[in-house]
């Protein structure tokens, strides 16, 4: 059970178990409860931001590189700042590493990469996943997404001020209810895709689970064009002010993205195009327009997943709906 998890399970309320006890149940070091993380500073928010950036146009770059490249834009920091920075951006170096270099957490249950040499030759083939940092005029926040690799048809996202599991996992979620199961979901080694409730989401539906190796995020790279392009298209070009309205940017380029921007790679086709065939999009884009589940996919015991939103932003497809239209964007 993750520390985020534990700590929901903490009730103040309680007559009978005071929170020491609670904690003492749980295993659960008391100060993590009352602990409330204090905001970046203005000049590390600004660092973060060049620090992205520069993340963007050279993966590559390492934190002794990062450290250079501040100090030619006339900021002199340490690498401990820059280090840290980077960890809570969850930016880590693309870079070839020897094996054995680092050893698994005992409790981190290792799958392999399933995707080398294979023939990727259709829609709901293999989905992947992966998280982005994405940055506010007054802070930052975490993006995940879901993809279906062979039409790079983004099936559902979500924003979270935090790095916990609970935000990855409902996304998961979204993209099972609303677009069927796949034969294999990859994902990179990060705490959020090996937690218990990530995990036990693909096996209950009989999906294969496939990870990238360790620092490789070139075995997940469609995901990481995705991000690439989001931010250059997007995020770069707007100074989000808040959450609300990165929520709703982001909504409305997705929606670009999906269905009006033609991809090179797709034969110039749109990644609806590619991932509903010649059959008719459609949008739901209000809560009581959810449509009907795809199939089984999505279900544990016979019940839905329960869906703490609604999300406009999930782009399912639903004949029973409304027609996509110019209109709509």
């Amino acid at each position: 059970m993750s520390l985020v998890e534990k700590q929901a399970m903490i009730n103040p309320q309680q007559a009978n178990l005071s929170i020491r006890k609670q904690c003492k149940l749980l295993e659960l070091n008391r100060a993590t409860i009352y602990y409330r993380a204090q905001p970046e500073n203005a000049y590390n928010l600004l660092l973060m931001r060049m620090l992205d950036e520069e993340y963007t146009r050279h993966p590559f770059q390492g934190v002794e590189k990062m450290v250079l490249y501040l100090e030619d834009l006339g900021h002199h920091v340490n690498h401990k700042r820059v280090r840290r920075l980077l960890r809570l951006m969850g930016l880590i170096a693309i870079y070839p590493r020897k094996r054995n270099l680092s050893e698994p957490h005992p409790g981190h249950k290792l799958y392999p990469y399933l995707l080398k040499g294979l023939a990727i030759t259709k829609p709901n083939q293999v989905f992947c996943t992966d998280i982005t940092y994405i940055r506010l005029r007054q802070g930052f926040m975490y993006l995940v997404a879901v993809m279906d690799w062979y039409s790079r048809y983004v099936l559902s996202w979500k924003l979270s001020n935090t790095l916990d599991a609970s935000f990855c996992v409902e996304s998961l979620q979204d993209a099972l209810l609303y677009y069927g199961c796949p034969e294999i979901f990859n994902t990179d080694q990060g705490a959020q895709f090996t937690s218990e409730a990530f995990i036990s989401t693909l096996l209950a539906n009989g999906i294969k689970i496939s990870m990238d190796g360790k620092g490789r995020a070139f075995d997940n790279i469609f995901i990481e064009r995705l991000w690439r392009t989001v931010k250059y298209e997007e995020v770069y070009l707007h100074d989000y002010s808040s959450a609300v309205e990165a929520k709703e940017k982001l909504g409305e380029y997705f929606k670009f993205y999906n269905y009006e921007r033609r991809h090179q790679g797709l034969g110039y086709r749109t990644p609806a195009e590619v991932y509903f065939g010649e059959k008719p999009v459609d949008l739901w884009t209000s809560p009581s327009d959810q449509p009907e589940p795809y199939g089984t996919c999505g279900k544990t015991d016979g019940q839905l997943f329960e869906l703490t939103t609604a999300l406009p932003h999930s782009l399912a497809s639903c004949p029973q709906f409304h027609r996509l239209s110019k209109s709509d964007f």
